[in-house]
Order: C-alpha cells, then sequence, then structure tokens
C-alpha cells in the first residue's frame, strides 16, 4: 500500500510540474470608480501575486500599505466624473432608456478620462513588458487597445454579470426568450408581454451600441493608443480570451455560456472573516435583539436621500429593539437615535458575517447581494438604477427579501417591509438555503479564477477555447440567410410551378395568341 501511495503521490506532482505556471507579469486594468467594485478585480490581483506573478495595477484606489509583487498605477479622475457621480439617487426618477444614457456616459467618461490619465500615457510609452491584460469590463471597449499595444492576451472581468458588453467579446448566445436582460427586473420565466419587452429591449441594446457606444469607444481607441493597429471591431473579436463573471447560477438563474466565460462570482468574499475593529465588535456583540445593517454601496450616498426620506428612515429606525449601523458619508446626522451608528465606510462583508446580523437594507447592487447570501442574511432593496431592479426581483421571487421603490419610501412603507423580514423566519431559512447551495463548490471562486488565468497564460491566450461564433456577423450567427433561403425557396418553387401548371391548362388558342405576341 505504501509503494501505490508512493506512486500515486510522485504522479501527482510529476502532473502538478508539468502544468505549473511561471512567475509572469500581469497587468490589470480597473477603470471603475465604485470602490466595491474594485475589490472584486484587486481580490483577484493580490491572491496573484502571493503566487509570485508580478501585477501591476491601474486603479483610482492605490493600496495604503506596498505588498511585494504588486505595483499600484493610480489614476486621478475624481474631478471628470464627479458631475456624474454627485447624486446618483437622481437616476432612480428617470425612464429605462434614460437611465441606459446615463450609465453609458459615465462608462464613457471614466474610460476617457482614464486613458487620458499622464501616469497612462508614461505607461504607454514605456518599455514595459506584460504577459496578461486583465480588464474590467464594463462600457469600455476603447481599453482592449491594451491587449494589442502589449501584444499580450486578456481577460475581461465583468462584476456586472453577464451582458452584451461581455456576450459580445467570447460568443456568449443570450436568448431574450428565457435570459433577462439586466436592466428590466423578469425573471427566466417570461409571459408572452415580458418575452415582448425583453425581445425588444435586446433590439435596442443593440442599436444603442450602434449609435451611442461604438462611436465613442473608436474615437477613444484611436486618439489613446499608436499606431499601426487593427480596427476596433476586429479587436473585439479577437483580443479577448476569457471573460470571468462575478455571478453564480445558485445567486441568479441558470443560462448558457461560450466555454471563454466562467462563472466566479463572490470571489472577493473573505471565507474566514477579517476581525472587526474592537468598538464595533463590541456593538454588534452587545447587540442582543440583532442588528440591521444599512448601505446604498459606494457610489450612492445615503447622504443624497431628501430630507423626508431620510427622516422616514430615522423614525422607523427610532422604535426599532435592533441596532442599526448606517453608512452615512456626513460626521452629523441629524435627529440621530441612540440605536443608530453611522460611519462613512464599513467592512461590509465581515459585518455580513456576524451572527447577529439580522436584516440588510440595500440598493440592490450584485455585489452587495452576493455577499448578504454568501452570509445567509435576507435583504431589502431600494433599486435605483442598473441590474439593481433585476436582483431585487430576483430577491422577491426566492422569498429572501422584499423590494421597496425608491420613489415610494415612507415611514409606514419602511416599517412594514422591516417588520415583515423580522418577524417571518421563512426569509432568513430561504437566504440561507441559497447561502447552502452557493457554498456548494468544488474550489472556492477566487481559486477557480486563479487557476484560469494561469491557464490562459500557460497555454498563451487559449486560442482553442474560442468559439466560431465569433467569425460570423449577424446574419450568418441567427442563420437568416438559411432562414430566408428556406422559406423564400419553396416560395419561388411553388411560384413557378403554379405557373407553368396555368400554362398547361390554358386553352389552346390562348396559347397561340400567346405565342403571336412574343412573336
Amino acid at each position: 500500500m505504501r509503494l501505490v501511495w508512493w506512486l500515486l503521490t510522485t504522479s501527482v506532482m510529476m502532473i502538478a510540474s508539468i502544468v505549473s505556471t511561471e512567475a509572469a507579469k500581469i497587468l490589470g486594468v480597473f477603470p471603475s470608480t465604485s470602490k466595491s467594485h474594485y475589490f472584486v478585480g484587486s481580490a483577484l490581483m493580490k491572491a496573484l501575486a502571493r503566487k509570485g506573478h508580478q501585477v501591476t495595477v491601474i486603479s483610482p484606489f492605490p493600496q495604503k500599505q506596498p505588498l511585494t509583487n504588486y505595483r499600484d498605477i493610480t489614476t486621478n479622475i475624481w474631478e471628470a466624473i464627479s458631475p456624474i457621480t454627485s447624486n446618483l439617487l437622481s437616476i432612480a426618477d428617470d425612464g429605462v432608456l434614460e437611465s441606459i444614457r446615463k450609465t453609458y456616459a459615465f462608462g464613457h467618461t471614466t474610460a476617457n478620462e482614464t486613458l487620458k490619465d499622464a501616469a497612462i500615457t508614461a505607461l504607454l510609452n514605456s518599455d514595459d513588458k506584460f504577459d496578461l491584460i486583465i480588464l474590467e469590463i464594463f462600457m469600455n471597449d476603447a481599453m482592449l487597445g491594451f491587449a494589442h499595444h502589449f501584444k499580450a492576451p486578456c481577460i475581461g472581468i465583468s462584476t456586472f454579470g453577464a451582458s452584451k458588453w461581455t456576450n459580445d467579446l467570447v460568443g456568449t448566445p443570450a436568448p431574450p426568450s428565457f435570459v433577462p436582460n439586466p436592466f428590466l427586473s423578469f425573471t427566466d420565466h417570461m409571459s408572452f408581454g415580458e418575452r415582448m419587452i425583453n425581445t425588444v429591449m435586446s433590439a435596442a441594446e443593440v442599436l444603442i451600441e450602434r449609435v451611442l457606444d461604438y462611436p465613442a469607444q473608436n474615437e477613444m481607441y484611436e486618439n489613446s493608443f499608436p499606431d499601426p493597429k487593427p480596427s476596433l471591431q476586429e479587436l473585439k473579436k479577437s483580443a479577448v480570451s476569457l471573460v470571468l463573471l462575478n455571478n453564480h447560477f445558485s445567486l441568479s438563474y441558470p443560462r448558457p455560456y461560450a466555454t471563454g466565460m466562467i462563472e466566479v462570482g463572490g470571489m472577493h468574499i473573505n471565507r474566514s472573516p477579517k476581525p472587526l475593529p474592537d468598538d464595533i465588535q463590541r456593538f454588534m456583540d452587545n447587540a442582543t435583539d440583532g442588528i440591521i445593517y444599512f448601505s446604498m454601496g459606494s457610489n450612492i450616498k445615503s447622504k443624497d436621500l431628501p430630507p423626508e426620506k431620510r427622516q422616514a428612515f430615522l423614525n422607523v429606525f427610532s422604535k426599532l429593539k435592533q441596532k442599526v449601523l448606517w453608512k452615512w458619508e456626513d460626521d452629523k446626522l441629524p435627529s440621530k437615535p441612540d440605536n443608530v451608528r453611522i460611519q462613512s465606510w464599513w467592512p461590509q462583508d465581515d459585518i455580513l458575517a456576524h451572527p447577529n446580523v439580522r436584516l440588510f437594507i440595500t440598493h440592490g447592487g450584485l455585489l452587495s447581494t452576493t455577499e448578504s447570501l454568501y452570509h445567509g442574511v435576507p435583504v431589502i432593496g431600494i433599486p435605483v438604477f442598473g441590474d439593481q431592479h433585476l436582483n431585487m426581483a430576483k430577491a422577491e421571487r426566492g422569498g429572501y427579501g422584499l423590494s421597496v421603490a425608491y420613489q415610494a419610501i415612507s415611514e409606514e412603507r419602511l416599517s412594514t417591509a422591516i417588520d415583515a423580514i423580522l418577524n417571518d423566519s421563512t426569509f432568513k431559512q430561504n437566504a440561507q438555503a441559497i447561502s447552502q447551495r452557493y457554498r456548494d463548490q468544488p474550489q472556492s471562486p477566487l481559486e477557480l479564477a486563479v487557476f484560469w488565468v494561469e491557464y490562459i497564460i500557460r497555454h498563451k491566450g487559449a486560442p482553442h477555447i474560442r468559439t466560431a461564433a465569433m467569425d460570423l456577423n449577424f446574419v450568418q450567427y441567427h442563420n437568416l440567410d438559411i432562414i430566408a433561403t428556406l422559406i423564400v425557396a419553396p416560395i419561388l418553387i411553388i411560384y413557378l410551378l403554379s405557373r407553368l401548371i396555368c400554362r398547361k391548362r390554358a386553352p389552346k388558342n390562348i396559347r397561340k395568341n400567346d405565342r403571336k405576341k412574343r412573336n
């Protein structure tokens, strides 16, 4: 038995040595100004640095303390984007199309200002070389130019989940019959009317991309990267080897993916919670009736709530036995009840891991809902824009949360929703059941992401996983030419046959007259 065990162990070690990845130089590009979104990418980059790879990270968020194998290139784009992010709550009053327009405007401004940043210009003019580019995908197709400029394969990361922006890069199908558009709040089981709206919305996205997005991206690409270079359209079809999605089917709906799209949802979540600061730990430990955590995310600010909505929260919180941790971006909160503690930033993941947390009041972003479900915490969502409406629709249908429309915030609506979550154990049970399904994976999402990054490095971009769908145009991909042929050809054959039969059945004198006319 010892001999067998030694042979098995030796074989495993030999295989591991064959497939091991040499230390690589990796450039991570994370232009997003959302700190929570940045945490997803930085979790991967830190894991790669710990494995010995030399990582360089472009972002607006430098490390507070230097890390081994980790170099920051810090962009300064806050002044340019502040007019857009100053009060994102106003988007809640916009229609779907206006919300999409503003989302694209935000993405374009972020990408453009990042590419114009002096630190990026210096990098492009340097002698630096990279083995791989890891690029956060969010309306920044122009940044695919990094892959061509450094002659390196590219991996995309989406903190948003699957969308048209990522699907088009690797050929992932998204049938509108059962894949809901991320800007809508439908499930994967849609009525005829919902399928109609979903299909029209998907078609509108194609139009918006052609009219609103591509011209802006192409201009940024042409102005930012030196010639010679391929067209942006060609680059979109060839630059990206793989897309890592911050999603998981246990948290969403099952759907098809191309080989080059991998779910690694929650790779930023700490599998072992970090210790909380002593004062926060004591506050939460002493909350014998439980804790309610309230945060509208990293970009939406609670301090921008209109006075009447803010007062509605304060009135409801003041009547609760539970203690409240509120992400509040000012030093003071007028009329703050004694059971409420405010802070401009909380260690959210570690807060949600505390056993006394009974409810998370959130904007419904994918990162927040993922963290809440990992820890089995039910939610009340106040969706504002983007996929937040879709995420909260899932929460209601999944029985682990309730949604309160931003426009409908009132003391009565909030009190009813909070009482329902706190007094009905079904919400907690459903959240914990999903947590168990989500945790039931053969390896952690971060380990899976690291494996695929190193796989792409080992296999020089892994062109063998690229789907042939990337080589087809719209007509070919959807077989419209085949469908047209199958429809038109029989009709044409039937028409010609009917004409021939009619001619043969016509009286002889009519046929003679026809011949005379032709002569």
